[in-house]
């Protein structure tokens, strides 16, 4: 059963060795993810899954140990999920970046295992995917990284799309309110148009929470960059 849930952004530019000299500008970010990542150690969980997105290529599950590195980011930075010998799969950059975060915030709270879920993958399996992940133990957290729209200024990744801000704001209200239904409710053809990564994952949490009852609260809002980041806590 899922018991709490950290909602944070999947840039690699939230580790400050890959930022250099523009680290300082998503340190309200940074706080944020920790303020989150401490509701998640406090809820007690017996796991601790890292969701984000990742290719087709890439998708499904990560044990205990899978290593991930930002090398292709210029800087020898290097990670590990949670405990343990080293996994076969080599992370790709959201959950790198999650294990980052856990890194950072000294995690111990619990094992700690991966599951990158496809960009494309339709709600319907998405949700389905939650359920599975929350059945997986009696407390389960999750760890849910994954960006809004990049399309929000003329400079963005995406360009300027008149649709973007409506659709992040539609995601953050869902996200700070815990409201399953409006995640699952997200388009996913908009999403893939706005080059909003955090879809997939976002409608996996909705999956996992079903029916248990969580309070949200969103505690960082922006969009630097023309990209959307939101870091939310469940609990």
């Amino acid at each position: 059963m899922l018991v709490a849930a950290a909602v944070c952004p999947a840039p690699p530019l939230l580790v400050p060795e890959v930022a250099a000299g523009a680290a300082a500008e998503l340190d309200d970010a940074r706080t944020a993810c920790s303020d989150a990542l401490a509701v998640l150690a406090a809820s007690r969980p017996d796991l601790l899954v890292v969701v984000g997105p990742a290719d087709t290529d890439h998708h499904g599950a990560y044990p205990p140990g899978s290593r991930g590195s930002f090398h292709g980011f210029g800087v020898d930075t290097e990670v590990q999920l949670g405990d343990g010998e080293e996994g076969p799969r080599v992370l790709p950059a959201s959950l790198a970046v999650g294990a980052w975060l856990l890194r950072r915030a000294r995690w111990g709270a619990a094992p700690v295992e991966g599951f990158a879920v496809g960009e494309p993958l339709e709600p319907g399996r998405c949700l389905l995917a939650g359920r599975e992940i929350a059945a997986r133990d009696e407390r389960v957290a999750l760890l849910v990284m994954g960006d809004g729209s990049a399309c929000r200024t003329l400079k963005a990744p995406g360009y300027l799309d008149e649709r973007a801000a409506a659709f992040d704001a539609a995601a953050g209200r869902a996200l700070g309110a815990a409201d399953t239904g409006a995640l699952a409710a997200l388009d996913p053809v908009l999403a893939a148009e706005l080059l909003a990564a955090g879809r997939a994952p976002w409608q996996v949490l909705a999956g996992a929470a079903e029916g248990a009852g969580l309070d949200g609260r969103l505690l960082y809002e922006d969009a630097p960059y023309g990209v959307g980041y939101f870091v939310a806590a469940w609990s």
